[in-house]
């Protein structure tokens, strides 16, 4: 018995299968008629799974809305009252279930981060609730989503829309965005509030909203909007909570306070909302949210410029990393108890190491010393396992990211490192899961996508491959049109080429690249893993020269279990080149100790 049963036509196939792919990342089973077996009676296996359904999904196109099968079971769903439907190519609905909301997916661009996304997991998720459908259940941490309990469904939606940074100076976004983020997070820690997260909420920066759509939309009761100008030693945030079935406001406020004031402005402006909600702030919520890590000004200042490079950068980019680790390096110097920049440091180096074989130990002393002082930062428990993880220790690293997934399943951090973990593992349908995770909570990152190519790969599965391939595409391409020399974006631009057939399009990029930047040892690793799925061994196995000469550690193990490489391992010089990558690794491991 599946959780979602999708019905659809035939021939939309292809654009069904990774609406099936992110909802299943989600944690829910799906099913749709590929599952049947040879020779099984269609409409009889239909006809059961149907029956069984808690939730059916039906994806209108001009082509299903023709479909006398497909309308047929929209009906069924309608009448159970366990509808949710979704349209392409604005398909005209069937008379009978036009008056229910139909999501209109054109636009989601196989992003299980947009915001039309959403709006479907969080109509799938709230019909689950209302069927008594449970995936809690399932072993393994990191599980998909629970349905919501009786008090979790009673708790009151809200969304933080990005404060409007009204200081005259660009520079300043890093502020007001931060102190956005603040809201959210103060928010999320209050049991009555159920608060949108942080990458939906900011989808809508820079836009003009309607408030009320913004409620439709996020099937949110409230909304919060505000502004921020930072002048001198002067910060003015106003602040307005409307509630979206009236678009009254609930609770309006301008505070014009000196600087320093910030933390105890940040715990009043939470502490007004969570009163004009008339909901209860339990004495260890109101003690949770008062803890900001650090009271020094410019420590936070600091650490907050280095949260703007982290959640708007991506990790192919070096001087990202080495801005983050900078700014928080002061930041600790200025108040060596901050454990978040303690954290974000930790992060920070763990992506210099991996990605661009940059010195020290990958941020394991920078996590350690987060934990000493907040063993609660699920984000320096992931930093702390992605260290352990590029070093072979994966039972030492499955604590880490158990704790880590105990404290935020939210954080993109913590997925992103569990899901590298999981493929060192070879657990392929477990990195599916914490990688589409990961990008749909971080819409800059093209890194997560692109494992899932091979994941998916790994397992068979050619249209997922193809699909995510587009995927990595779309994302790798848009940083590459802001940053052209980012080696890693350029990697998986021609790596997604490759995976989709283009192999002309990927050799002229690559041939481009090379003469550009030849020494990019991550570079020269993922155009390999594209020419070897082309079948050009040679070309591949020249690339991969260099980087087992001279690449560290990270990549050499991570090489070794790498499914790209797999129609390479049985090679004799893919095997010699090993073979001294471990020596040289080997003697220079002897040498430190």
């Amino acid at each position: 018995m599946a959780d979602v049963f999708i019905s659809y036509a035939r021939v939309d196939k292809a654009r069904v299968a990774p609406l099936v792919a992110a909802i299943e990342a989600q944690g829910w089973s799906v099913w749709w008629d590929p599952e049947i077996a040879a020779g099984q009676l269609f409409d009889d296996q239909i006809e059961s799974e149907l029956a069984k359904a808690r939730c059916v999904l039906v994806v209108w196109t001009p082509t299903s809305v023709a479909s006398r099968w497909v309308r047929g079971e929209a009906r069924e769903a309608a009448d159970r009252g366990i509808l949710v439907p979704v349209r392409f190519d604005d398909a005209r609905l069937p008379m009978d279930v036009r008056a229910l909301h139909t999501t209109d997916l054109d636009n989601w661009h196989n992003d299980a981060a947009s915001s039309a996304f959403q709006e479907v997991l969080r109509a799938v998720r709230a019909m689950l609730a209302r069927s008594g459908a449970s995936v809690a259940g399932r072993a393994g941490p990191g599980a998909g989503p629970a349905v919501a309990s009786p008090a979790e469904s009673s708790r009151v939606s809200i969304c933080v829309l990005p404060f409007s940074n009204m200081s005259g100076d660009a520079e300043q976004e890093y502020f007001s965005d931060g102190i956005t983020e603040d809201i959210i997070t103060d928010l999320s820690k209050v049991s009555s509030l159920a608060v949108v997260s942080r990458n939906t909420a900011f989808s809508f920066k820079g836009r003009n909203v309607d408030i009320a759509q913004v409620g439709r939309q996020l099937k949110v009761a409230y909304v919060l909007e505000g502004s921020v100008r930072k002048a001198a030693t002067r910060v003015r945030i106003s602040a307005q909570l409307i509630q979206v079935s009236n678009d009254n406001h609930v609770w309006a406020e301008r505070y014009d306070r000196d600087l320093n004031d910030i933390f105890a402005l940040q715990d009043e402006i939470s502490q007004a909302i969570v009163k004009a909600l008339k909901l209860k702030l339990l004495p260890e919520e109101k003690k949770a949210i008062e803890q900001r890590g650090t009271n020094n000004l410019e420590a936070y200042n600091l650490f907050l410029m280095a949260r703007q490079f982290s959640v708007t950068g991506n990790y192919g980019n070096v001087r990202r990393c080495e801005a983050i680790i900078r700014l928080c390096r002061s930041a600790t110097e200025i108040d060596p108890n901050y454990a978040t920049a303690w954290a974000l440091m930790a992060v920070a180096q763990a992506a210099l190491k991996f990605y661009f074989n940059g010195p020290g130990d990958g941020g394991l002393a920078a996590a350690e010393r987060a934990l000493a002082l907040d063993d609660n930062l699920a984000e320096a428990h992931a930093a702390k396992a992605r260290v352990l993880t590029s070093e072979g220790r994966y039972d030492e690293a499955m604590i880490e990211i158990e704790a880590a997934l105990r404290l935020d399943p939210e954080s993109f951090e913590v997925n992103a490192a569990a899901a590298r973990l999981y493929f060192m593992l070879s657990r392929y349908a477990d990195a599916i899961r914490f990688n589409e995770k990961a990008a749909a909570l971080m819409e800059t990152d093209f890194s997560s996508v692109s494992v899932l190519m091979t994941c998916y790969k790994a397992l068979g599965d050619v249209n997922r491959t193809r699909e995510a391939a587009r995927r990595t595409l779309v994302r790798a391409e848009k940083i590459t049109i802001q940053e052209p020399d980012n080696g890693l974006a350029l990697g998986y631009v021609v790596m997604s080429l490759c995976m989709l057939g283009q192999p002309e399009r990927a050799k002229d990029l690559a041939k481009r690249a090379m003469l550009l930047e030849p020494d990019n040892l991550t570079m020269r690793y993922n155009f390999a893993c594209g020419f070897a799925a082309l079948g050009e061994f040679d070309a591949a196995l020249g690339l991969l020269g260099p980087v087992f000469e001279r690449d560290a550690a990270e990549t050499v193990n991570w090489a070794k279990v790498d499914p790209d490489l797999d129609a390479l391992r049985e090679l004799p010089p893919f095997k010699a080149m090993m073979a001294k990558a471990d020596a040289r690794l080997a003697e220079a491991q002897q040498a430190a100790s």
